[in-house]
């Protein structure tokens, strides 16, 4: 008797037609087969293999580069639950529109069935999906981000509880280009892209599309979020849990090395781009990592940004859209060094650095291993996960957002994190630089109406005996120069312990009309070159500033319709009468 899974990779190979199905077992054999494929067809490139072991080049088409989220659908029976936040199609006609470009999509094709785990592989949290793809390609990266293969089959068993991604490349046009997530039936379809974010179905279509609504039915949480502990000196450990839009420093964060001044503390690693979180038994919210390895944006990405992640990339790697010097080494903008006196430019052109083009595209990517990176947690496959006892939300913001205040509780909170705008950045199509809002850096990931999302943290927040304190940061608020006014990197360390004394109630703040601020005072600057008036500048509310803000919050929830909780128009309410009530004698918290 075949299993739900032999019967629909059956069904979809009659419609898709491949020339030959594979099913992936995850093996070292396996990959290297498939990598000399690859390497024959010309759609893969052996990089110095003294330099970089294992590690190679690929290099998408050209119109094929970043998520196309005008593309994206949430396919749900009812256009209301999809929500404003996401394209719609009924799942009928999505189905007979990217049904006619599956039909023979595959034809001279290799189907791959890649079964795989998202998350450890005995956490009772953990998920198996399964993707069916035409592209070696993106098979080989499925094993770098799940546990793929034999393991996910073996989990599974007989059982038809999986969710079902089907991915071809179809002819690469963006004018046949879809990816449709069909939350209802835990089903993603996907054609005519090759990227990342596109063809990987385990990253943001399941992990987070697919994964927030069925969160949403179980009672836990799907989030775009990194998860790091930091150990004191003392060797008390506390996690933290991190939302930022993409390009936005999560992988920074997430690898953070201490600086010289900071004695005695280690950053973990635990995530660095996906938490899945549950209520514990002692009511306490934990997290686990989805993810068996990470997709991470090259440019900008060095050893003063970020030296673990480089120490981690160097094997083992596929690198996509970077570009190749004479010493098949790849380059990027911003890696460490001078650049290359001529390379093979991301789309194999010949540059010298008086190109006017980059080497790089800006939104180049690796995939490594989470295993080989040097600050990885003991704990980040610990089937429980790991205690939140803080959750951040930041982004880029030049100015307005201080470096860091605190919710005044969790409702607050979550009202921080639905109103959190960022400036763009490549990692996804349209202008570079534009503020936009995004609420708790999930606008583009979350698979249902994002007045329902407010409503479901609202929700787990009242089943929470202890709920983690929730923080806003940004580190990048500038002077009226341009010029940053924090030094970030290794120094966020700093207000990562004042989080930390908040947490622990072993620090006071001030109350001011947006949350509780820190006192300058108990803001370590030693050694800095932050000036005192520099600190207050970072620490500054600009009341004008923040009445304008409401403004735009009400255009946001106004946005999202009548799905949006009373209790986020309350807390916006609340913060303008704050804001007017004018300044006051601050009260110590």
């Amino acid at each position: 008797m075949p299993t739900p899974l032999e019967l629909w990779v059956d069904e979809c190979a009659k419609f898709t037609k491949p020339d030959k199905v594979h099913w992936c077992d995850g093996s070292d054999a396996e990959n290297q087969q498939l990598t000399k494929e690859m390497l024959r067809a010309g759609t893969l490139y052996a990089l110095n293999q003294q330099a970089y072991p294992n590690c190679y080049l690929h290099r998408s088409d050209p119109t094929d580069v970043a998520r196309t989220e005008h593309l994206t659908f949430v396919c749900t029976k009812q256009k209301e639950d999809a929500g404003p936040n996401n394209n719609w199609m009924e799942p009928k006609d999505a189905k007979a529109k990217l049904g006619a470009l599956f039909n023979g999509a595959m034809r001279g094709r290799t189907m791959y069935v890649a079964p795989y785990i998202l998350g450890p592989v005995n956490s009772p949290y953990s998920k198996v999906g399964v993707e069916l793809t035409d592209s070696p390609y993106v098979a080989v990266n499925m094993r770098i981000m799940t546990r793929m293969g034999k393991a996910a089959l073996n989990r599974l068993g007989g059982s038809n509880d999986f969710v079902k991604g089907l991915h071809s490349l179809g002819d690469l046009s963006p004018e046949r280009r879809y990816i449709a997530h069909f939350p209802e039936e835990e089903l993603i379809w996907s054609i005519g892209s090759g990227y990342g974010g596109n063809a990987l179905l385990a990253k943001k279509c399941h992990a987070l599309r697919i994964a927030s609504w069925k969160a949403r039915k179980e009672g836990w949480l799907a989030e775009h979020m990194l998860v790091l502990g930091i150990e004191e000196p003392s060797g008390r450990t506390t996690y933290i849990a991190a939302a930022f839009p993409s390009a936005c420093g999560k992988t920074n964060l997430a690898m953070l090395i201490p600086p010289a001044s900071q004695k005695g503390y280690k950053v973990w690693t635990v995530g660095e781009d996906i938490a899945w979180m549950h209520i514990g038994d002692d009511g306490r919210l934990y997290a686990i990592n989805p993810e068996a390895g990470f997709f991470g944006v090259a440019p900008g990405t060095n050893s003063r940004t970020n030296p673990n992640v480089m120490a981690t990339l160097n094997r083992n790697s596929i690198f996509t859209n970077v570009a190749l010097t004479h010493n098949k080494t790849p380059y990027w903008e911003g890696m460490d060094g001078s650049p290359p006196h001529e390379a093979i430019d991301w789309q194999g052109k010949p540059w010298t650095p008086h190109s006017l083009t980059k080497a790089a595209h800006p939104n180049s990517r690796f995939t490594t291993p989470a295993r080989q990176c040097p600050t990885m947690s003991p704990e980040w496959e610990n089937p429980k996960g790991v205690p939140i006892s803080a959750i951040l939300f930041g982004g880029r913001r030049a100015n307005l957002i201080p470096l860091v205040y605190q919710a005044f509780n969790w409702q607050h909170g979550v009202f921080l994190g639905a109103t959190m705008a960022s400036e763009t950045t490549a990692a996804a199509t349209g202008a570079v630089g534009v503020v936009r809002n995004d609420p708790m850096a999930m606008l583009p990931f979350c698979g249902y109406h994002m007045g329902d999302y407010f409503a479901h943290w609202l929700n787990v927040g009242k089943k929470l005996k202890h709920p983690p304190e929730i923080f806003r940061v940004n580190w990048f608020r500038m002077d009226n120069q341009g010029k940053y006014l924090w030094p970030g990197f290794g120094e966020n360390l700093r207000v990562l312990r004042w989080v930390i004394g908040r947490v622990h109630g072993e620090v006071t703040a001030d109350q001011t009309a947006i949350g509780h601020l820190p006192k300058p005072s108990s803001l370590d600057i030693t050694g800095l070159d932050v000036s005192p008036d520099t600190l207050r500048e970072l620490l500054a509310v600009d009341k004008a500033g923040w009445l304008k803000a409401v403004e735009g919050q009400k255009a946001l929830f106004t946005g999202f319709g009548d799905r949006v909780p009373k209790a986020m128009w309350q807390e916006s309410l609340a913060l303008k009468a704050r804001l007017e009530a004018g300044a006051k004698a601050p009260s110590h918290a």
